[in-house]
């Protein structure tokens, strides 16, 4: 099944809130870069359960639409991990980092999706329709 950049990016955002990811961000970097057409950012209380997001992320976009990443990485401690969808980057970031970086803070000409749009875009994919 094919899904534009924008769906697929409001769907990983309802993956991720289904796995009680914290403060989720969709961001449209399109006008701004052409590294993706968007960010999804969220955050994970723990390690653990910033490793769990991107499991879970991964196994739903592939069950759900056949796509793998094209490229995952995260760092050393595994507090923060990338996983690139070519046209969707999704960061998951441990709460501190998430802090430090401050991801929409460099990418602030960028547009962001509202929750209500996200949720309202992602609920015919959600496993759990809260």
């Amino acid at each position: 099944m094919e899904i534009d950049s924008k769906k697929l990016a409001c769907v990983i955002a309802g993956a991720l809130d289904d796995k009680l990811g914290k403060n989720i961000t969709i961001l449209n970097i399109s006008n701004v870069s052409s590294l993706a057409d968007y960010f999804v950012i969220v955050t994970g209380d723990s390690t653990p359960q910033v490793k769990a997001l991107m499991s879970h992320t991964k196994e739903r976009i592939k069950e759900l639409f056949s796509r793998s990443p094209v490229r995952m990485e995260n760092d050393a401690k595994n507090r923060w991990n990338l996983l690139d969808y070519g046209d969707v980057v999704v960061h998951i970031l441990h709460k501190d980092e998430r802090e430090t970086y401050a991801i929409e803070k460099f990418w602030n000409n960028a547009f962001s999706v509202s929750e209500e749009e996200w949720k309202d875009l992602s609920k015919e994919y959600r496993q759990y329709n809260n």
